[in-house]
């Protein structure tokens, strides 16, 4: 398989996204384990088969000697340019989301990873001090279990809108079965990391809304959530993230 720049779709810190032709090549550099992009290419596979709209797996395969997942390579434009180009319409896209959020988390997926499991195993791998760690996990451990398809990093920069309008969700590396309300805190404080609590709220108010789910209990994932997310990420994402520990009182 031959790639060159001028095929670049996106460049991330420790991958690269090419389109040859009708296909995506989204190859992995230094830091991803063939653990990762093995159950990257896996949790896809297995999403496809719910039926969601979603890039069809084709290969994972070796580019340059790195690692690399081939799909169908979706042409369209991503909600979150679309919000760029058209601010006023910024509601509607994220009422489309919203609305997309809420088809995958009607399906299931019995064969993903456990939600609950692995945010257990992220608040474990924290630096945050055991008493704090106990508590987290006793608090995780309090909250119903359900086996709803989670999306793990549902934005507006992972769906795609083609030029005929239907919406394709990409990036499945994050997918796992569980709490629906997990998954909509996760996308609330993606927007806050984005540094836009206005659209966060405007989301978390349109999903309680569209799923008849009150608001304080997402808000109770929320310090849970962003525990177990802090785990990655630069240093300034993991200390916006460990602030939200203990903001919200649910006990």
């Amino acid at each position: 398989m031959q790639l060159s720049e001028k095929n670049i779709v996106a460049v991330r810190s420790n991958k690269t996204i090419y389109r040859d032709g009708d296909r995506c090549v989204k190859v992995f550099h230094e830091g991803f384990s063939k653990a990762d992009i093995l159950n990257e290419a896996l949790n896809l596979a297995r999403v496809e088969e719910t039926g969601l709209p979603v890039p069809h797996l084709l290969a994972v395969t070796m580019v340059d000697g790195e690692w690399a997942i081939v799909t169908d390579f979706i042409e369209g434009e991503t909600l979150s340019q679309m919000i760029k180009k058209d601010p006023e319409k910024k509601d509607e896209y994220i009422e489309r989301m919203v609305d997309l959020q809420l088809e995958i988390q009607s399906k299931t997926c019995p064969m993903l990873n456990r939600l609950k499991e692995k945010m257990n195993r992220k608040i474990s791998a924290t630096k945050l001090d055991a008493t704090t760690r106990y508590d987290l996990h006793t608090r995780l451990e309090s909250m119903p279990n359900h086996d709803h398809v989670c999306h793990g990093d549902l934005c507006p920069s992972n769906i795609i809108i083609t030029p005929q309008g239907k919406a394709y969700i990409i990036d499945w590396a994050h997918v796992t079965q569980g709490n629906a309300s997990a998954d909509a805190a996760r996308s609330y404080l993606l927007f806050c990391l984005q540094g836009d609590r206005a659209a966060a709220e405007k989301y978390l108010d349109l999903f309680c809304r569209k799923s008849d789910t009150a608001k304080q209990y997402v808000q109770k994932w929320m310090p849970i959530v962003a525990a177990s997310q802090s785990v990655k990420g630069n240093e300034e994402e993991r200390d916006f993230l460990l602030n939200w520990v203990g903001v919200v009182d649910y006990q």
